[in-house]
């Protein structure tokens, strides 16, 4: 089985339980939105993509600003949930891979972010990402993942899932200075930044 494969079963397999923590997820994603205001602005901006957007709890917090979303994610059960949850037929949820080629044109996004998603992927997927987001977004590309505090659950967690989080926060930094005119980094939580970027 190859990778991509591995890891869509994965997440296939866990959608019953990250649509549990659905609410609590919204809840905490508009808590940051809210917090963020002063370094984005939501209402200079229509659209934004979501990257990897799981069971759409992000998607309908930025909904809620009012924005028009589009959240892409490979998992089919993650995107069912999403759907399903009530206040989310606006979103235009499509199922695609997060780190090929997207199937939109240059420049058709006002923003883009993608949450809790760089750190599980390999180094080219992780610049694949990133240069597909930049290529599809007009301002700001938003990274939301973790910093470099610690801790031992996640380091477990993430451990299990197979993913490349050491060498992300390893490498963080550099990665999208080399890929994006400029980067911010704002924590948002004890062990969460918002990686804001500038597309090339």
């Amino acid at each position: 089985m190859s990778e991509k494969r591995k890891k869509n079963f994965l997440f296939n397999f866990i959608a019953p339980i990250y649509g549990l923590f659905y609410n609590s997820q919204k809840k905490n994603y508009l808590v940051i939105i809210d917090e963020m205001r002063n370094d984005i602005d939501y209402s200079k901006y229509q659209t934004i993509i979501d990257v990897g957007c799981g069971t759409g709890a992000l998607c309908s917090a930025l909904n809620q600003e009012g924005l028009q979303v589009t959240g892409i994610e490979p998992a089919e059960k993650m995107l069912k949930i999403g759907i399903k949850k009530p206040g989310n037929k606006a979103i235009n949820f499509v199922r695609c891979n997060t780190c090929s080629k997207l199937p939109f044109p240059n420049k058709s996004f006002d923003l883009s972010i993608a949450s809790y998603v760089a750190h599980g992927l390999k180094k080219e997927e992780r610049i694949q990402m990133y240069q597909e987001m930049s290529r599809l977004t007009k301002h700001f590309v938003v990274i939301h993942d973790y910093n470099e505090e610690r801790a031992f659950f996640t380091n477990l967690i993430e451990w299990f899932e197979g993913g490349d989080y050491f060498n992300f926060i390893k490498n963080v930094k550099t990665e999208l200075t080399e890929n994006f005119k400029s980067v911010r980094v704002i924590n948002v939580k004890k062990q969460a930044a918002w990686y804001i970027c500038e597309p090339l």
